[in-house]
């Protein structure tokens, strides 16, 4: 008699459905999330884009962050009003679906914060209100150029994994590195003239759904980062030993490293960091082991804006969530690259929790 199938066992599903919208959850925090990075070594620029639908709060998060070559930020954040989870266009951002796992196009048309020091972001009221708003046009096509790498984990009968909305995260996300063409404009100011970057480079966009708070995890370290269209990482270090969850004190180590057109996964990694006196990344130094060989990785940041989330609970109990978003310039192998360093941090009286304390 043939073994019983292990219905318990669990699998992770990946269908081209899931590049679209789902139906949400009930939870009150249900959000559906995009976000695409773009890089261009040739012009030391980059971005990102995100919209993360919470269509059950009756809103939408929206951001767009670009990396001018002069160091100045262009960014803007919103949470325009939705009342349905249909598609992913909110506050003048649409991210399309031409062909699932193969095309996707990024579009805004709306205003950005301008700022020549981006560090004034710590107080966005401050920031946006001290800062010129100027128009900004973007109009990118992503391309993939890897497999894609993740998206529901399930039991192997089909059934769903429940997860508790009040320390979940996501229930589902994927990646995929990316080449990237098309143009962001910037408009003009009264100090200087405006803009237009006709980018052809590489980048990263991932997918999630599902409950989520940015309070839901202690501290990541996330590195997204492209050499070429066949060589590229994303290294992944997550803490959640303060964040009301039943785990192990050890933070989760994860990535992959592209090679050709084949996914890595990595198995152990180390994100060793320099920080400022803020509490800011400003260099790094990578340890990646994957089951072939061994990677050594140096970043250093090129330019960063310190982002907030704040949430109160209906019980008056108040959180504050750090992320340090940075453009950076890695180098593995004598090959220079441009990525990303996001690191998010549970601020706790008054410093991000992640951070080693101050001297």
């Amino acid at each position: 008699m043939a073994d019983a199938p292990d219905f318990d066992r669990i699998v992770t599903v990946l269908l081209p459905e899931d590049e679209y919208t789902h139906t949400p959850d009930a939870a009150e925090n249900y959000n559906e999330s995009m976000y695409l990075n773009a890089f261009d070594l040739d012009l030391q620029t980059g971005g990102w884009f995100r919209l993360g639908n919470r269509v059950n709060e009756g809103y939408a998060e929206m951001s767009v962050c670009i990396y001018l070559p002069d160091g100045s930020v262009g960014f803007m954040f919103d949470r325009p009003k939705i009342d349905t989870n249909a598609e992913m266009s909110a506050g003048g951002l649409t991210f399309d679906v031409v062909e699932p796992f193969k095309h996707l196009q990024v579009t805004y048309e709306g205003r950005v914060c301008l700022l020549a020091d981006p560090s004034q972001m710590v107080d966005p009221r401050a920031a946006f209100r001290d800062n010129p708003l100027v128009d900004c046009r973007v109009a990118l096509d992503y391309r993939g150029v890897s497999p894609m790498y993740g998206g529901k984990p399930q039991y192997a009968d089909g059934r769903e994994i429940e997860v508790e909305p009040g320390t979940s995260f996501a229930k589902a996300h994927y990646e995929q590195h990316c080449a990237v063409s098309g143009s962001i404009t910037v408009a003009s100011t009264d100090s200087g003239p405006g803009t237009r970057l006709d980018v052809n480079g590489l980048g990263l966009r991932d997918k999630s759904w599902g409950p989520r708070y940015w309070q839901a995890l202690t501290w990541y370290r996330w590195l997204p980062m492209v050499f070429s269209d066949d060589f590229a990482m994303m290294i992944s270090v997550i803490d959640r030993s303060g964040a009301g969850v039943d785990c192990d004190d050890a933070p989760h180590q994860s990535g992959v490293v592209l090679v050709g057109d084949e996914y890595r996964k990595i198995r152990k990694c180390t994100v060793d960091v320099e920080w400022d006196e803020r509490g800011e990344q400003i260099t790094m130094r990578c340890w990646v082991l994957t089951d072939e060989r061994e990677y050594n990785v140096t970043g250093e940041v090129l330019s960063l804006i310190p982002l907030r989330n704040r949430r109160t609970t209906h019980d008056g109990e108040q959180f504050h969530t750090r992320i340090a978003e940075a453009m950076t310039r890695f180098e593995c192998d004598g090959v220079v690259g441009l990525g990303m360093s996001e690191f998010l941090d549970q601020v706790i009286d008054g410093w991000p929790i992640g951070v080693p304390p101050r001297s």
